[in-house]
């Protein structure tokens, strides 16, 4: 039988306050400094973190970076202001200053005391492994050498491949006045792969990824082989596409990735935050519909092992399978604890920050559509005229309006119910909130993306999951060239 190894706190503890004389006393003191002023919330966010990238190019590993970042954050909210300092110096006196700067916001004459120190455990979703340590250097370079060897084994008509491996240990302890303490140990692993193929003098792209909370012993080597044989598929796919006829039409979006969508266009509107100050589409909308029948909306951040994954938050709540749209009916935001406490709600576990030099926000972790009862294959029978989307590229979003504008990466045109051929240069525009009104289809396919989404926000990014089934919606604009 394995031994259980060291709680996340313990590691926390071990590595972010003993080796720097920072104990319960310590932090008591600095929360005395801020306490001394009137305050509604106070919190440390302590932050080890090591993390490494390599990328392999015409068959060589050119590039790699291996990096050490450590400190903390400290944070004092008084009514809707937020005073925030940090250090890359974790000693009590470096505390105690970054606690003098904050405290400027608060008036005069406090008289709460610090609480005593509670431990908050999160759920555990995953192993506190360190990937970066895990495998030696020349094992990680033959990952990359793998997916280089397969991808030109699958067609002649490759011509470059680029491949990057990632990897991060991330250590935090939030430590907060109320007296709740909170650690993680969160392991994070990315691989992505380009494909670029040639035939006649055109050149196309194929992409594909995959990672989570994990270690490097994910890329097995079936793995591997899948993922270079999608990117290479979809690149060859690209070589045979044509312009994409333009106009208002039926969609159907592809199951997993195209969740991005979803996340852009929506998810971002259901953040407590731009609630909270009417710049949202859904502002004020809790109880009505906003949705058709059937759209059911999650955010989960305790699903295991994946990229948008939390055991706690960054305020050390443990994190929630919130229910934002049920059955088509707008049922709550996403808060952080700010917003939660102006809006008179419960947290649910969606503080997040990028580093201990940023303020924490409402953010997603794992946003997706729950699947129908249509049969994909239906879906796309029922279509007499309209784009195919599979996968998405880039795209963009305004939070007031909702407007988006996204491109899709692999897409197909349709006729009478059948795929014509694919289709290059096809862009979807719409507004987030009228789009969910007009899903007419929703399949029973279900999943989530291969673990490869990254959010930003207010120049913040983090790691996200999304996904969704297949879905048809009706009058979206697709622009294209044809």
């Amino acid at each position: 039988m394995t031994k259980p190894g060291p709680a996340p706190i313990d590691i926390a503890k071990a590595t972010l306050l003993t080796p720097f004389g920072v104990d319960e006393a310590a932090t008591s003191r600095v929360f005395g400094t801020i306490l001394a002023h009137r305050a509604d919330d106070a919190d440390l966010y302590f932050q080890y973190n090591r993390s490494e990238s390599w990328t392999l190019e015409e068959g060589q590993v050119k590039s790699g970076s291996f990096s050490i970042d450590q400190g903390v954050g400290v944070r004092v909210v008084a009514g809707e202001k937020t005073a925030f300092a940090y250090a890359d110096d974790i000693t009590p006196d470096a505390l105690l200053a970054a606690a003098h700067v904050t405290r400027a916001i608060a008036s005069q004459g406090g008289d709460r005391g610090a609480g005593t120190a509670v431990i908050h455990p999160g759920h555990a979703l995953y192993a506190p492994i360190d990937p970066v340590a895990q495998f030696d250097d020349a094992a990680k370079v033959r990952i990359l050498e793998s997916l280089e060897r397969h991808a030109r084994a699958a067609d002649p008509r490759v011509k470059q491949v680029i491949a990057r491996l990632s990897g991060e240990y991330d250590v935090v302890l939030v430590a907060r006045a109320d007296g709740g303490v909170a650690a993680d140990v969160r392991p994070l692993v990315h691989l992505s792969l380009t494909v670029i193929a040639e035939q006649d003098g055109r050149r196309e792209q194929g992409h594909q990824g995959g990672g989570g909370r994990l270690g490097y012993a994910v890329f097995t080597p079936e793995l591997l082989e899948s993922l270079a044989r999608d990117a290479v598929r979809q690149a060859l796919v690209n070589l045979e596409s044509r312009p994409v006829p333009a106009g208002t039409m039926s969609v159907v979006l592809g199951p997993g990735w195209p969740g991005i969508l979803l996340h852009e266009a929506i998810g971002h509107g259901l953040e407590g935050d731009f609630n909270r100050k009417g710049t949202s589409a859904f502002s004020g909308r809790v109880g009505e519909r906003v949705a058709a029948p059937g759209v059911t909306v999650i955010d989960d951040g305790t699903l295991p092992e994946r990229r948008g994954s939390l055991s706690v938050d960054d305020e050390g709540h443990p994190t929630h399978r919130s229910v934002l749209i049920e059955d088509g009916i707008l049922r709550g935001y996403l808060q952080d604890r700010l917003n939660a406490r102006l809006m008179g709600v419960a947290p649910t576990g969606n503080g997040r920050r990028e580093s201990y030099a940023s303020i924490p926000m409402p953010r997603m972790t794992n946003t997706f559509m729950l699947g129908g009862d249509k049969d994909p294959a239906e879906i796309v029978a029922s279509m007499k005229r309209g784009l195919y989307a599979v996968n998405f590229g880039g795209g963009e979003v305004d939070i007031t309006s909702g407007k988006f504008v996204f491109s899709a990466s692999e897409a197909y045109w349709i006729e009478d119910g059948r795929v014509q051929y694919p289709v290059k240069g096809a862009t979807l525009i719409g507004n987030g909130p009228d789009a969910l009104t007009h899903v007419t289809m929703i399949g029973n396919d279900m999943c989530l993306d291969p673990g490869i989404g990254m959010c930003g926000k207010d120049g913040q990014s983090v790691p996200v999951g999304v996904g969704q089934p297949t879905i048809r919606i009706e009058g979206l604009t697709v622009g294209g060239t044809a």
